[in-house]
């Protein structure tokens, strides 16, 4: 067991402030990683706050992250993937145990005893796991992934999440070169979707009820955008998605989307209202539309992402901050004020200085 330095909450109204946490020695088949970059998602937010307290109460003190990118230092014995100065990457999950058949399926998401990168019992130390707002990590090689060296790192660790939950679900829909997808919102999510989608060969169209996002969407890699609150706009594609990817966690009506796609379509949700949809199932009968959710991705997928990345150039949009912005980060997700996705530069956390002078604000 080692020492390594942190940023931990410790209630659910306390800001995450530095800490020093225990990282355990590497084992057999264990990976020792440097952390370089690590993505704040949004449930990052909700779990630090205990806002998933229903399904996914928080025990303190909780270092969160789960958008990692880290080059590796250290291995197992048994190890055979890696070795040191790989680049690597960890996303939602460190283990499972890898015989049930979600994961011998490769759906390693689904394992009824999977383990998350933090907040899950840690079955070595004891407590729970701790995140990527650290100095380095120590994972078992079947749940760490090879990352691309032409890509921008900062960039590549919110692919380990919003990555693959947008990349999953168009890829699993089939070969959509050609076809007609709709990506609905245009946040960490979204612009996600868009670029994956584009990436793929679709003819790729936005949804937004900002009409100022139009010259982004395009950017990104759209062909066409549509302010869904203008019914004329709407009116106009009625009918005609072969897929259709909904990004939006704010409450919103569902069926004007299902509207939009064609016979046999289908409407997948990546994005969380807290309130459930109410779906009018006349929309979904004729047409014999399909409405699925999907939630990230297993390992294997989730190297396929990272490898198509790779050969597209694709990485996410990132404003690049130091950890001890992290608090203010989180105020600004909470207002949309990121295009689109935060990485944190975890050589900030090097910084003594920094350490010591916030210690000395604690």
């Amino acid at each position: 067991m080692y020492t390594a330095k942190a940023y931990s909450a410790a209630s659910k109204t306390s800001p995450l402030a530095p800490a020093k946490i225990n990282r355990r020695d590497t084992t057999d088949r264990d990976v020792q990683i440097e952390i370089l970059f690590c993505g704040i998602c949004h449930s990052d937010l909700h779990q630090v706050r205990d806002e998933f307290s229903s399904l996914m109460p928080t025990v303190y003190p909780i270092v969160p992250g789960h958008e990692i990118v880290g080059r590796v230092t250290k291995v197992g014995p048994a190890v055979t993937k890696f070795k040191p100065g790989d680049l690597v990457g960890i996303g939602c999950m460190v283990d499972s145990d890898l015989t049930c058949p979600e994961c011998r399926a490769g759906l390693e998401q689904f394992c009824p005893n999977m383990t998350l990168t933090f907040n899950s019992p840690d079955k070595h130390l004891g407590g729970t796991t701790y995140g990527g707002y650290s100095d380095s990590i120590v994972v078992d090689e079947r749940f760490v992934l090879r990352v691309p060296a032409n890509l921008n790192l900062a960039g590549v660790a919110p692919l380990l999440c919003a990555g693959i939950t947008t990349y999953s679900p168009i890829h699993r829909w089939g070969d959509i070169k050609g076809k007609k997808v709709g990506i609905v919102g245009l946040g960490g999510l979204g612009h996600m979707g868009v670029k994956f989608a584009h990436g793929l060969g679709s003819h790729v169209v936005v949804f937004t009820t900002s009409p100022d996002k139009k010259e982004d969407a395009l950017r990104l890699g759209a062909d066409e955008t549509v302010v869904s609150r203008n019914a004329n706009e709407m009116q106009k594609h009625a009918g005609s998605f072969d897929f259709i990817l909904d990004t939006v966690s704010a409450a919103h009506d569902i069926n004007a989307y299902l509207a939009m796609l064609r016979r046999d379509a289908n409407l997948t949700l990546v994005g969380a209202p807290q309130e459930p949809f109410a779906v009018n199932g006349l929309g979904l009968l004729f047409g014999r539309r399909n409405i699925s959710g999907s939630l990230i991705g297993g390992i294997r997928e989730t190297q396929e992402m990272l490898d198509f990345c790779g050969t597209h150039n694709i990485t996410a949009d990132v404003e690049v901050i130091p950890i001890q912005k992290v608090n203010e980060a989180y105020e600004r997700l909470l207002r949309s004020d990121v295009k689109y996705r935060f990485s944190i530069d975890m050589a900030s956390l090097k910084s003594e200085s920094a350490l010591a002078r916030l210690e000395t604000m604690e």
